[in-house]
């Protein structure tokens, strides 16, 4: 199992038969950073998944769907608010044949598309979290479901994203997952690990990835040093630039 950290919440997973692409977006599209992830050349043989968890332009790209064109095996699954009329899809140069692989996904639903079981959870912020299950991995994707806390957002706002990621978790509590890909912004500051930490505490994951962290990866080390529970630590991938590739 190999996997490819491209950059900001964007992951390549790479198993025997199957490849997953979460979360990919050009680079250049968000005002003020500039990422720099590059895709490798995806095995053609293998089935091809590119996912997208909603359309915030740091998590989808409709370009994306040109990667249709280089890999026959590439299907596309997209939350719901990220779902694109025919005829918008036909204005911008897709044909039938790239639109018929596309597929539309609700939270709080369980699907199955190829080789892979996919289940949803609500996002506390747009579109779903992944779990996603293919040749006996299990995986998390959490796209922006997460402990959104603010300073001067208020008590109300506050403790009902905080209630709702809490029943979201509850949902997992009874899953194991091999890869775990989940939040921790720094834009959140002295708040920033409520969600990555109640996920390390109460969901069962061998390797757990941060992500969503603007290109600031201090934030694991920072995070690390709340605790010297060395298994825990363990489990903690340390990422600390794009394209940066982990192999177990």
């Amino acid at each position: 199992m190999k996997v490819t950290f491209l950059h900001h919440s964007s992951f390549l997973v790479e198993l025997e038969h199957t490849v997953l692409l979460f979360d990919y977006f050009d680079g250049s599209k968000v005002n003020g950073f500039r990422f720099g992830g590059v895709l490798p050349q995806i095995d053609k043989d293998k089935d091809f998944y590119i996912l997208a968890s909603h359309k915030h332009q740091d998590h989808f790209d409709m370009d994306n769907l040109r990667l249709a064109d280089s890999y026959p095996k590439a299907r596309f699954i997209f939350s719901k608010d990220c779902k694109m009329s025919r005829s918008f899809l036909n204005r911008h140069g897709y044909g039938e044949e790239t639109i018929q692989k596309i597929q539309y996904v609700s939270a709080g639903r369980s699907y199955e598309t190829g080789n892979l079981k996919i289940k949803t959870l609500l996002s506390t912020d747009a579109g779903v979290a992944f779990c996603i299950q293919a040749e006996d991995r299990h995986i998390y994707h959490a796209g922006d479901l997460n402990w959104w806390y603010w300073e001067g957002a208020g008590d109300l706002v506050n403790g009902r994203m905080g209630r709702d990621f809490k029943r979201e978790m509850k949902k997992l509590q009874n899953e194991h997952f091999d890869l775990a890909f989940v939040l921790l912004d720094p834009r959140q500051e002295k708040d920033a690990y409520k969600g990555f930490g109640y996920f390390m505490q109460n969901v069962d994951a061998d390797h757990v990835f941060p992500m969503h962290m603007w290109q600031d990866y201090s934030m694991i080390q920072a995070y690390k040093k709340r605790t010297d529970n060395d298994y825990f630590l363990s489990r903690i991938m340390d990422i600390s630039e794009e394209n940066q590739v982990f192999e177990f």
